[in-house]
């Protein structure tokens, strides 16, 4: 097994585009298990796609994932050591969190059962903002020393939504363990509403030796929509105020006056910016073509590290969206012209794709105009007077008490402590 000293820099092979799978989860779906996940899953493959993000926390997620992984096609079409696997550990609900070493331990474990895997590329401490520095300190060692011991994951990050939490662990576990995260996941920091990530987040990130930082949810959980926040059957569990929202409703409003969809130019904005200005913390793994089984390296888009994007969708006229603006954003970049031309694509998709950024640039500045006191606002995470019910628990139950030691007959078998029913709350 490789050392830490001697391994390959997560920044030179996570892929820049990332598949999320909260969506396969009852917030944002009223039934996930009726998505076509497997066709969903296959048609990311085809378009290029090779790496997938999940959690435990996401309901039925990774068993959804694992499954659509889990076929002829992929086996046949795409080798494992080909995608990435990305996890969480820590989060089980709303208000139940357990950063444990054992926890994280049975966390990992069933990952990998319910993902159909031998390892996992990497794994997350899952919203580290609602429990102490002192757990989160514990879970990294604990995922660390799987890594080192074990081989069962590749590298190690931290999520969550407050920067100021993410960036002051960042650099308390380089100075106290001397190895810095290989990632620190940070969502609905970077977008048209919020652009606190390139503002502030990235600086400090990289001073803590931070690899990579991939921006999470361009649409900031669903908020930046003309439809709203996604109603599944969670009901109204978006963190946004309605003040917010009402700013939101307004940009909207404004991008319909000239013939736009906001999520449509948020999503553009949010992938294209973050390509450039995340490239300090992105990566020269193989971008996602767009294009059916057309594999394509990072050295024919201009060779440079991208900045890292998840992004997230239910059904495959969102995926196929997504993928043209994908396309048409690597495009843009340098050698794009030269790398639509060898595609078989318009000879001026390059050009096209400058005039196209040109515009989402001024559509954001009207959206901004109209989000007024809200842009860069941000909702306390936790709310305030938040209680980790599973720590209340620990510190309620009873001492245990010295029991005789056991015969070898009435010791009891050495089974995995079970999980609790899992919950589909909202998403971090």
């Amino acid at each position: 097994m490789a050392t830490i000293e001697t391994k390959v820099p997560l920044s030179a092979v996570l892929p820049p585009l990332i598949f999320g799978t909260a969506t396969f989860n009852y917030q944002y779906n009223k039934d996930p298990y009726e998505l076509d996940t497997v066709g969903l899953v296959q048609k990311a493959l085809e378009f290029g796609v090779r790496a997938f993000d999940t959690s435990p926390y996401y309901g039925p997620s990774e068993e959804i994932l694992g499954a659509a992984l889990d076929t002829d096609f992929v086996r046949k079409n795409v080798p494992r050591d080909d995608y990435f696997l990305i996890t969480k550990v820590g989060r089980i609900a709303s208000d139940e969190f357990d950063y444990s070493k054992e926890w994280v331990h049975q966390s990992v474990q069933r990952s990998l059962q319910r993902l159909k895997t031998s390892y996992l590329d990497l794994v997350y401490c899952h919203d580290v903002e609602f429990v102490s520095e002192e757990e989160v300190m514990e879970a990294v060692k604990e995922l660390r020393r799987r890594r080192d011991q074990e081989g069962t994951i590749k590298y190690v990050g931290i999520s969550g939504y407050p920067l100021p939490v993410l960036c002051s662990l960042a650099h308390r576990i380089l100075r106290e363990t001397g190895e810095p995260l290989d990632a620190v996941m940070s969502y609905s920091n970077f977008n048209l509403q919020n652009t606190l990530l390139a503002t502030a987040g990235i600086r400090e990130l990289k001073a803590a030796g931070v690899d990579v930082v991939p921006n999470a949810s361009p649409l900031s959980m669903g908020l930046l929509r003309r439809e709203g926040v996604p109603m599944g059957s969670m009901g109204n569990w978006h963190p946004s105020s309605d003040g917010l929202r009402a700013a939101v409703k307004r940009a909207s409003d404004f991008c319909d006056r000239h013939d736009e969809r906001l999520e449509v130019v948020a999503i553009r904005y949010a992938l294209e910016q973050w390509l450039s200005i995340g490239e300090s913390v992105g990566s020269r793994g193989h971008p996602a073509s767009g294009v059916p089984w057309q594999r394509e390296s990072n050295e024919q888009v201009g060779g440079t590290r991208l900045g890292v994007s998840v992004m997230g969708v239910s059904k495959a006229s969102e995926l196929e969206k997504t993928m043209q603006v994908w396309r048409s954003i690597l495009d843009g970049l340098e050698n794009g012209q030269e790398t639509a031309t060898r595609a078989g694509r318009w000879k001026r998709d390059h050009e096209w794709s400058l005039n196209r950024r040109k515009a989402i640039e001024i559509l954001a500045d009207g959206i901004q105009e109209h989000l007024d006191e809200y842009l860069d606002y941000v909702w306390d995470s936790p709310e305030k007077g938040f209680v980790n019910k599973r720590a209340k628990q620990k510190e309620l139950a009873p001492p245990p008490q010295e029991q005789p030691w056991m015969t070898p007959a009435a010791s009891p078998q050495p089974d995995e402590v079970p999980f609790p029913e899992e919950a589909a709350l909202p998403l971090r």
